[in-house]
């Protein structure tokens, strides 16, 4: 049942595009969608994908969690794993995304609402269409925010902007978005996946490994201290000196070329 709610392609370039597929309910989160789109996302870069866009179909990036199959997936993960269902289905999507090897870009089209919002914020870029919507959802329900908003919103637009979004529950468009530091790039609607995915085939030309630990080293830096960082950069930055795409590099600066990080040779 769950073959057709994620779209997954690999163009010649080595990008890889997710689509979320269930326009009929604005591709709004179930452990079942999770789980088809972690495997997704495990079977593209196996296939060498370099770089992944995440968007949605029709009208909406993602509305959130599916309140209407929640209670079910609550009582089996009790069951199942003696965990509620944050801990058992959505955590360790959370975590796969932080661990993923590659860039990830979001193509946020309509609403990214609650967990929707949090998707995009794992993401490494986020580009919005003109018409885009981020809503902190989680209020209006008589809820707190979830699937890591309190750590990636105030880290995104700051403590004060973000207690204000989810406290009141207000909608941000794309454009005040981008003012606060949300997003990344803005589109016209009708150019968000042309725009997102010229910026994912810029980083799939870029040195993959290196590009795999820059995620990992911002990832790490803010619940490390300065001692720390440091160690963690120079233990990377030994790990990248040793490989081709380092030798590449520097080679192409030698001969004043373009780096050809594809074929390090």
């Amino acid at each position: 049942m769950t073959q057709d709610w994620i779209k997954a392609r690999l163009d010649e370039t080595g990008v890889g595009v997710l689509t979320l597929n269930r326009a009929e309910i604005m591709n709004a989160l179930s452990p079942p969608l999770l789980d088809a789109l972690a495997r997704e996302i495990d079977a593209l870069v196996e296939n060498g994908a370099r770089s992944l866009v995440i968007t949605g179909a029709g009208r909406a990036f993602c509305a959130g969690a599916d309140l209407g199959t929640a209670a079910g997936f609550e009582a089996q993960a009790r069951e199942e794993a003696g965990t509620t269902g944050l801990q058992h289905f959505y955590h360790p999507f959370l975590r796969k995304l932080r661990a993923c090897p590659v860039p990830l870009v979001a193509a946020v089209n309509g609403v990214a609402g609650g967990a929707g919002m949090s998707l995009a914020m794992m993401c490494d870029i986020i580009c919005a269409g003109r018409s885009a919507v981020f809503l902190q959802a989680f209020r209006n329900v008589g809820l707190v925010p979830d699937c890591g908003s309190t750590w990636l919103l105030p880290r995104l637009v700051g403590l004060v902007r973000a207690r204000e979004l989810s406290l009141l529950g207000n909608r941000l468009g794309a454009e005040q978005a981008l003012a606060w530091g949300l997003v990344n790039r803005v589109f016209a609607d009708d150019e968000l996946l042309d725009g997102a995915t010229a910026l994912a085939r810029a980083l799939a030309d870029g040195p993959v490994g290196a590009l795999g630990r820059i995620r990992q080293l911002y990832w790490e830096s803010p619940s490390n201290d300065f001692e720390t960082q440091l160690d963690l950069e120079d233990a990377f930055q030994s790990e990248m000196s040793a490989g081709p795409d380092f030798r590449e590099g520097v080679a192409a600066f030698l001969e004043k070329r373009r780096p050809d990080f594809r074929n390090p040779g």
